[in-house]
């Protein structure tokens, strides 16, 4: 189905029964999406964006992403160049693994790499920080010298993507907290962000907002 040039994006925000929802259906509102929160197949393959949220740890979320068969539609959306986007455990499920609580979780393996704790001393990182952005970024265009809000102790903190002759690499955004850790991503029509959008106030729905646009 084609929208109209005049029409509003459609996002579906994945309902498996984790994520800060609706504060998240809140901020992409008014970065300018409607916004549908769902588990429906249809709905989800249909939507021109899918949001992937997540709160709490990487094992809960990817019980309830597997509940509902999440992570085929997710594979399904990306196979069809369809925009996701992961926020905070949300963008962790996108890795291959995670090491919480002594244990190792599964991810979608999207991306190589393991979501392990910071190396810091105060955990969890809470609270605002800048990032450092590529400079062809689209996510953060026009958010340079922003600061966004962070909430966590797990991080992915190393990427290993080899480069292809004929694709263009991904934009890696990095953030420190005891070490550098992975802030964001954007992969083709894959993105996420390790820190809450819709908690980082304005910079936060422009940030949205520039995703949104891409629909």
């Amino acid at each position: 189905m084609t929208r109209s040039p005049l029409a509003r994006p459609r996002v579906a925000l994945l309902d498996y029964g984790l994520g800060n929802v609706h504060s998240a259906a809140k901020a992409l509102e008014a970065a300018g999406a409607d916004v549908t929160l769902t588990a429906d197949r249809t709905a989800v393959m249909e939507a021109d964006g899918l949001v992937v949220p997540g709160v709490g740890s990487m094992a809960s979320c990817m019980a309830g992403i597997q509940a509902i068969r999440g992570g085929e539609l997710i594979g399904r959306r990306l196979a069809g160049s369809r925009p996701v986007l992961g926020i905070c455990v949300g963008m962790q499920v996108l890795f291959s693994s995670g090491e919480e609580g002594g244990g190792t979780t599964a991810g979608l393996d999207e991306w190589p790499g393991t979501v392990r704790r910071l190396r810091a001393d105060i955990l969890p990182h809470m609270g605002w920080a800048q990032v450092e952005a590529p400079e062809d970024s689209v996510l953060f265009e026009g958010l340079r010298d922003e600061r966004f809000y962070f909430v966590h102790t797990y991080a992915a903190t190393e990427w290993h993507i080899d480069p292809h002759p004929r694709i263009r690499p991904p934009r890696v955004t990095w953030a420190e907290h005891g070490e550098r850790f992975i802030a964001a991503v954007e992969n083709g029509p894959l993105s996420a962000t390790q820190f809450h959008p819709e908690k980082s106030g304005e910079a936060g729905i422009r940030l949205l907002g520039n995703w949104v646009r891409g629909l």
